[in-house]
C-alpha cells in the first residue's frame, strides 16, 4: 500500500521540529477574572492571491492520529500527504501566503494550539484535512497481513463540514460549496450517510444536498477560528477499495486540484 508506519514515523519526525508551540486558549481564559467579549469580527478579506492567507491544517498529530485505515495505517499520515499536495498546488497558483500546519501532542490541547495558529496569523481561510472512518458500531473484521483488522465497505466518498457558529459562516459555505462542485467535476461523490438515523451522534444536518456539505457546530477547529473555516474528508479509509483509491497520485492529484480550482473560482468573484 505504500503507507507503512515506517514511512509515517519518518514523516513524523521531519515535521514535528516544525510544530508549534501551545496556546491554550480556553485553560487562559478560564484563569482570568474578568471575562472579556469577544471581539467583533472584521469584514471578510477581499481575496487578492498573492496575499490571502491560507492555513491548510494536517488533521490530527502523532499522538493521536485519528482514525485506522481498514490495513491499519494511521488516518494522520493519509491527512500529511494529501495536505502538502494541497498546499504545493494552491501555492503554485499563486497563492503564496499559503502555510501548512503540522501540530504535536494529545487530541484537545492541539485543538487550541490550530486555533491560536490560525487567529495569530490572521488566516483568510482555515482548511483542515481529513480521511473518513464510520461509527465503531458498523465496522467488520478481517485479517491483513496477519493482524485482526476492521473495515467497513458500506460506505463511501468525502464530505465538507462548516459550523455556524464561525463568525464568517456565509463565505465558509460558499467555499465548501465550491469545493464540492470541484469535486463533483472530477467525478467524485460525497458521502451520503450522515443523513441516516444509523450515524447516532455522529449524524449531521445537510446543507447542501448537490455536492455534500454538512454544518457541524461541535467542531472547535471551525467554530472557533476568526476566519472562514472548512474541513474536508477527502475519503473512507475504513472502506477497503477506497483506501486503496485514497493512496493514489490520481487521487491525490483530483483532490488538490479541486481546492485550487474552488480557491481561484472564489477569488474571481470577490
Amino acid at each position: 500500500m505504500g503507507q507503512s508506519r515506517s514511512i509515517i514515523a519518518g514523516l513524523v519526525a521531519s515535521i514535528l521540529l516544525s510544530s508549534l508551540a501551545l496556546v491554550d486558549a480556553g485553560e487562559a481564559a478560564a484563569a482570568r477574572k474578568i471575562t472579556r467579549p469577544r471581539p467583533k469580527p472584521s469584514p471578510p478579506a477581499k481575496c487578492e492571491m498573492p496575499k490571502f492567507k491560507i492555513v491548510v491544517d494536517v488533521g490530527h498529530t502523532p499522538d493521536s492520529y485519528g482514525a485506522l485505515s481498514a490495513r491499519n495505517d494511521p488516518e494522520f499520515g493519509f491527512n500529511f500527504v494529501l495536505a502538502k499536495l494541497i498546499t504545493a498546488k494552491l501555492k503554485s497558483e499563486g497563492f503564496a501566503e499559503t502555510r501548512l500546519l503540522v501540530t504535536d501532542g494529545k487530541a484537545r490541547p492541539s485543538l487550541f494550539k490550530r486555533i491560536s495558529a490560525a487567529n495569530e496569523g490572521r488566516a483568510d481561510l482555515f482548511l483542515s484535512v481529513h480521511h473518513d472512518s464510520v461509527p465503531d458500531k458498523l465496522l467488520e473484521t478481517w485479517e491483513f497481513d496477519g493482524a485482526k483488522s476492521y473495515f467497513s465497505d458500506r460506505f463511501s466518498g468525502h464530505s465538507l463540514f462548516v459550523s455556524q457558529q464561525n463568525p464568517y459562516f456565509a463565505t465558509s459555505l460558499m467555499l465548501a460549496r465550491m469545493i464540492g462542485r470541484q469535486l463533483k467535476e472530477q467525478g467524485l461523490r460525497y458521502a451520503s450517510q450522515y443523513t441516516l438515523p444509523v450515524m447516532g451522534r455522529y449524524r449531521r444536518q445537510l446543507l447542501d444536498r448537490d455536492v455534500g456539505v454538512y454544518r457541524y457546530d461541535g467542531l472547535i477547529v471551525l467554530s472557533r477560528t476568526r476566519s472562514a473555516a472548512v474541513l474536508l474528508e477527502a475519503g473512507s479509509i475504513i472502506n477497503r477499495d477506497e483506501e486503496m483509491e485514497m493512496n493514489s497520485a490520481e487521487r491525490h492529484e483530483a483532490v488538490a486540484g479541486a481546492v485550487a480550482a474552488a480557491m481561484r473560482e472564489f477569488c474571481d468573484k470577490r
